[in-house]
């Protein structure tokens, strides 16, 4: 019965009211591991391998942008004993999609607080997929929104001082629009949907700044089972809301 369904509610998609950039919290591995008696690493395997279809179903309905949130700056304070292999999980994943050479990747979060081997492969998948003409996906590694801010306005006043501005000067040259052009995402509009799996519902630091008028989708599903299905569910309900974008 699901194909039939999925096909559905693909075709009854009002094509005029799709989102350009959606972002996914990728949540609910570990407790899927414990759900069926394995280990944390197979749950983070597990996930892992749901990111190409997820990517897919994307492309599939025309999605411009896409930011996947692998690894908060909180989670850097796991135990080693999880997040080494964790790591280890991201980065072969971030591999195996530059291989494919179909989405361009740009890493974003505070690199350098990851192990450098890490911020390696990172950076290497950025730049092997740079002249891809496809799905700009954005990785998100070590990632927290507050932290994004911060580093936004500190690269703003030391531009300012580089270009030998005043404390003042630089002060009247701090903005919406200034602090938007320092972020992480800089350039890349704005995500008109976020969708969090795993039944949480709260933000949780993703995307503080740029969400400000997103819409939000919550599925109880946990993340290594998030199905195309439910992810037509989400852009259908969102393609179903009346966007007032803060107004």
């Amino acid at each position: 019965m699901y194909p039939a369904y999925e096909a559905r509610l693909a075709r009854r998609l009002d094509t005029a009211r799709l989102p350009a950039h959606i972002g996914v919290m990728l949540d609910g591995n570990r407790r899927w591991a414990r759900a069926v008696g394995a280990d944390t690493a197979h749950g983070h395997r597990a996930g892992a391998a749901n990111i190409e279809p997820l990517l897919g179903w994307c492309e599939e309905i025309g999605v411009e942008v896409v930011t996947l949130w692998l690894l908060s700056t909180d989670n850097l304070n796991r135990a080693a004993s999880e997040l080494e292999p964790l790591l280890e999980i991201i980065s072969d994943a971030v591999d195996s999609l530059a291989d494919q050479r179909r989405w361009r990747l740009h890493p974003v979060g505070a690199l350098d607080l990851l192990p450098t081997a890490t911020r390696e492969r990172l950076k290497a998948a950025e730049a092997a997929t740079a002249d891809v003409d496809g799905l700009l996906v954005n990785v998100a590694v070590g990632y927290g929104g507050r932290r994004e801010i911060a580093d936004a306005v500190r690269s703003l006043i030391l531009e300012g001082k580089d270009r030998g501005l005043s404390v003042e000067e630089i002060a009247a040259g701090v903005d919406v629009d200034a602090i938007s052009a320092h972020l992480y995402t800089r350039g890349q509009p704005d995500p008109d949907l976020v969708i969090r799996t795993s039944g949480e519902q709260r933000l949780g630091g993703f995307l503080l700044w740029q969400s400000a008028a997103s819409e939000f989708y919550f599925c109880e599903a946990l993340w290594p089972d998030f199905r195309r299905v439910d992810f037509l569910r989400a852009v259908r309900a969102y393609a179903q809301r009346e966007r007032r974008h803060g107004r």
